[in-house]
């Protein structure tokens, strides 16, 4: 429960940083009940910029009546160390997992019928690809991108493993495995999906002992973080033929620098970071922040709440 009650329609909630481009963002506070104020008279603010991480700490210190805070994205890598449990931190867990699984359908799709090939050529080349048709799928992940992500591939009829924190079944998947035994996950995925959040422990999750034991043809998507795969070893994995390809939405570093090998690698679909953008997103977190701020006012369990042991 949170520690302040507000009365309906008179929630004090700062957006910031002050700008013209979350104007929707503060309409969903309105709209949910809210009352737009200034940071430091607020009991919520919604971090509305996700590009300025370094801002929040200064905002916190001079807000000190603030007791819950909104952040942007789903990952919050930027914000852990910003986390502490004098107030409700929430996050945008699963807001955007639809148009991210579509994404990573697609990305799917693309790796396992050869467009890496078939996009760079100049002359007509021979066939090759895999189905994804009664696939067998591997997702790192048990959020709301692996919830879309199973009913979008519903209609292809593919046996879908799911690996994640601990073996407990998710709805939709053949097999669930425990991420501390995530390599027995790997042998015979034609698709490896990665859709997981990133700490410590899952940094480096495909590694080059990872790559070692997947299929030559499968292909690994990346829909969540860069760091999730160590590119050294990817890139080595892709020169030796040990898989098939990489679609990756996500790099580490990111931007992805011009001229690193993963561009013009034969076998390596980059798309910059786009399976969420602006214009598919913010309606999207609009309509989280307006059911927060009712939350929030209500004194009701927040969406989204972060776990600050976990760090996400």
């Amino acid at each position: 429960m949170l520690s302040q009650k507000h009365n309906d329609h008179q929630c004090p909630i700062a957006v910031e940083p002050k700008s013209g481009r979350f104007e929707s963002l503060e309409r969903a506070v309105v709209d949910g009940g809210g009352s737009l104020v200034s940071a430091s008279d607020a009991a919520g603010l919604v971090w509305a910029d996700a590009a300025k991480p370094h801002l929040l700490k200064s905002v916190l210190d001079a807000s000190p009546k603030i007791r819950w805070v909104g952040l942007p994205f789903a990952g919050i890598e930027p914000y852990v160390p910003l986390l502490d449990t004098e107030r409700v931190w929430t996050c945008a867990r699963g807001v955007y997992a639809r148009p991210v699984a579509e994404h990573a359908v697609m990305l799917g799709l693309a790796g396992l019928r050869g467009l890496a090939t078939f996009a760079r050529a100049s002359r007509w080349s021979p066939p090759e690809g895999v189905n994804l048709v009664d696939g067998r799928i591997t997702v790192f992940g048990a959020g709301g991108i692996t919830t879309e992500l199973v009913g979008l591939l519903r209609g292809f009829d593919c046996e879908i493993t799911v690996v994640r924190k601990s073996p407990e079944p998710f709805a939709g998947a053949a097999r669930t495995i425990a991420y501390s035994e995530r390599a027995s996950a790997l042998p015979g995925a034609d698709l490896v999906v990665l859709a997981l959040a990133l700490t410590p422990e899952t940094r480096h999750a495909i590694d080059a002992s990872e790559l070692a034991v997947m299929e030559p043809h499968s292909w690994i998507v990346n829909v969540a973080r860069g760091g999730h795969i160590n590119a050294e070893a990817l890139v080595k994995a892709l020169d030796d033929n040990r898989i098939g390809g990489a679609c990756l939405d996500v790099t580490d570093p990111e931007p992805l620098p011009e001229g690193h090998r993963l561009w013009s690698h034969p076998k390596v679909l980059i798309t910059p970071h786009v399976g969420n953008t602006r214009e598919m997103g913010v309606p999207l977190l609009a309509a989280h922040v307006r059911e927060n701020v009712i939350r929030f006012s209500r004194n009701e369990p927040l969406a989204g709440v972060v776990s600050i042991q976990d760090g996400y």
